[in-house]
């Protein structure tokens, strides 16, 4: 006996869901309280001051204000550097 269904099945053609990442406040722009900044999947951008990180990596506002971004370059424990982004609500 065949193990599998002879006609009309296959085990091809899913795909997961989009995770809609990335900005969603950019430079410049006004953010409230407890807006959505920027949705991560890692620490590619920093936390600054005004800025609170969630358990999925997710910035969002701690307060009133305009958002900015800044470059910063980060150490790692091995010695070496990285460049990161620094999110700020001012």
């Amino acid at each position: 006996m065949a193990h599998t269904k002879a006609i009309g099945s296959t085990k091809l053609g899913r795909d997961s869901i989009a995770k809609r990442l990335g900005v969603k406040i950019n430079h410049g722009q006004r953010a409230l309280v407890g807006q959505i900044i920027l949705r991560q999947r890692g620490t590619r951008y920093l936390p600054g001051t005004g800025v609170i990180r969630a358990d999925d990596d997710t910035l969002y506002a701690g307060k009133n204000g305009v958002v900015r971004f800044a470059a910063k370059t980060k150490r790692k424990f091995d010695g070496t550097r990285r460049s990161a982004t620094l999110v700020t609500v001012e």
